[in-house]
C-alpha cells in the first residue's frame, strides 16, 4: 500500500518537479487540498480560486500544469464539460474530488479524462497515491501512448476471450483506463461476458475513425466501469472483414493507444489483415491453448505463422496454457520444447467459477475474488504493470460506489 512515508520516492519524476493545479471556487476547499499534498517532495503546487464568470478550469493558463487537480463546485456540469472541450492530448492528467455518492458527477468527471475521482473528504494517502501514479507514468513515458495486448486462441474455445475480459478488467482495476476491443466481427461475445449492451459497434468507429478523438471514442464505447470501456459488435448485426480497411483499424489503433494506457484486443482464430495487423502492432501477443495433442499441432502452426510471416518474436509471444492439469499427458515441458516458446505461463482449470461468471457477465475478479485462476490472472496484471504498488481496497471502493456495493 502507498502512503505517505513511501510518496517522496514515487512523487519525483524525470524532471526537477511535478507542477500541480489545485482549481475551485471555495476557498476552503483550496486551503484543505493544499494542506494535504504541499510537503510531498517533488511537488510544486499552485491554487486557482475561480471568482469570474469562467467555468473552464484551464482558461486563460500561460503554461498547463503536469496535473490539475479540480474540486467539483455545483457547477461541476460546467466545469467538466470546458475540460472536454479541450484536445485529449493537450490535457493535463486530470483528478477530481467532489460530493460523495454523485454518480452522475463521477461518471462525466470520468468522460473528461480523469484518472480518479475522491469523494469528499478526501483521503490524504489515496490523493497521495494517484499523485505517485501520474509522476511514475510522466517518468517513465508512459502518459504518451498505451500498450496493445492481443489475444488469440490457438484453437478454438481454448479461452482467448475469457483471458482478454479478465485481464482487461484486471488491469482497468488496478487504475489504468482500458479498451476491450473485440475484433471477432461475427461471432463476438466480449460484451456478453462483461454484460455491456453496446448502443455503437465497432464497425460505426472503424468507419467513422479518421473524424474521432480520445473524447469521441470513448463516447461510442460502452462502460463497465469508469476505467473499462468495451467495443464489439451489436446483436443481430452482420459484419464481414472485407467491410473495414486495413488503414482504418490501424487508425483506430493508434487512437486507442493514445487515449488509454491499455488496449486488450480478442481476436478471432483467423488470419486476415485485420487479425494481421493487430498482431504486428501489438506489444504482447498471448497464444491461448489447452493440454491436449491437437491444441499443441494447432499451436505450433500459429507460432511459426507468427513468428515467420508476422514478426513476433522474443518476449512479444506469450503461450498460455489454460486449464492446465499436471496430470495431463501433453506436459508443460512438451509445450515449450514443441513451441520453442519458454516456459508458457498456466492457468488453472476452474470451469465451474468460469461458466458462472461469464454466464452472469461479473468478472471473475468481483465473483470470485479467491479463486485461483481468479489470482493467476491478476498476477498476469502485476507482471505487465511492472509490479507496481496500488493501494489495497480502493478497487472495492471505487467499484463500490458505481454499483452499490
Amino acid at each position: 500500500m502507498l502512503n505517505t512515508l513511501e510518496m517522496p520516492s514515487v512523487a519525483v519524476t524525470g524532471r526537477q518537479t511535478l507542477r500541480m493545479l489545485i482549481s475551485s471556487r471555495d476557498a476552503a476547499a483550496l486551503t484543505r487540498l493544499k494542506a494535504l499534498v504541499q510537503e510531498l517532495p517533488g511537488l510544486e503546487v499552485s491554487t486557482r480560486l475561480v471568482s469570474n464568470g469562467h467555468t473552464d478550469p484551464l482558461y486563460g493558463l500561460e503554461q498547463m500544469p503536469d496535473v490539475l487537480l479540480l474540486h467539483a463546485s455545483p457547477l461541476w456540469r460546467e466545469e467538466l464539460g470546458a475540460l472536454q472541450q479541450h484536445p485529449a492530448q493537450l490535457r493535463p492528467p486530470l483528478l477530481v474530488c467532489g460530493p460523495q455518492d454523485d454518480r452522475d458527477c463521477m461518471r462525466l468527471a470520468m468522460q473528461a479524462g480523469a484518472r480518479d475521482f475522491f469523494p469528499e473528504p478526501v483521503l490524504a494517502h489515496e490523493l497521495l497515491a494517484a499523485i505517485g501514479r501520474i509522476s511514475l507514468e510522466l517518468r517513465d513515458g508512459q502518459a504518451c501512448g498505451g500498450k496493445v495486448i492481443a489475444i488469440m486462441n490457438a484453437k478454438g474455445g481454448s479461452g482467448a476471450t475469457m483471458l482478454a475480459c479478465n485481464l482487461a478488467h484486471a488491469l482497468s482495476a488496478r487504475g489504468r483506463r482500458t479498451l476491450l476491443l473485440d475484433l471477432d466481427l461475427q461471432f463476438g461475445s466480449v460484451a456478453h461476458c462483461l454484460d455491456v449492451h453496446p448502443t455503437h459497434s465497432h464497425i460505426e468507429v472503424l468507419q467513422r475513425v479518421n473524424e474521432l478523438d480520445g473524447i469521441a471514442l470513448h463516447g461510442f464505447c460502452s462502460h463497465f466501469s469508469p476505467t473499462l470501456d468495451v467495443l464489439g459488435g451489436r446483436a443481430g448485426e452482420l459484419c464481414l472483414t472485407q467491410d473495414v480497411q486495413l488503414e482504418q483499424l490501424e487508425s483506430l489503433l493508434s487512437l486507442a493507444r493514445g487515449s488509454y494506457d491499455w488496449v486488450v484486443v480478442d481476436l478471432p482464430r483467423q488470419i486476415d489483415h485485420l487479425t494481421g495487423i493487430a498482431l504486428e502492432q501489438a506489444d504482447h501477443v498471448y497464444v491461448v491453448m489447452q493440454q491436449s495433442l491437437s491444441h499443441l499441432k494447432d499451436a505450433a502452426r500459429l507460432v511459426r505463422i507468427l513468428r515467420e510471416d508476422l514478426g513476433v518474436a522474443g518476449e512479444r509471444l506469450q503461450v498460455v496454457v489454460n486449464r492446465y492439469d499436471k496430470a495431463a499427458p501433453v506436459s508443460l515441458k512438451d509445450i515449450a520444447e514443441a513451441l520453442r516458446c519458454g516456459e508458457p505461463q498456466k492457468l488453472p482449470n476452474d470451469y465451474a467459477v468460469t461458466s458462472e461468471s461469464q454466464n452472469t457477465g461479473v468478472p471473475l475478479e468481483l465473483h470470485a475474488p479467491r479463486a485461483a485462476l481468479t489470482q493467476s490472472i491478476a498476477q498476469m496484471s502485476r507482471e505487465l504493470l511492472g509490479g507496481e504498488a496500488v493501494a489495497p481496497g480502493l478497487l472495492k471502493r471505487t467499484f463500490g460506489r458505481f454499483f452499490g456495493g
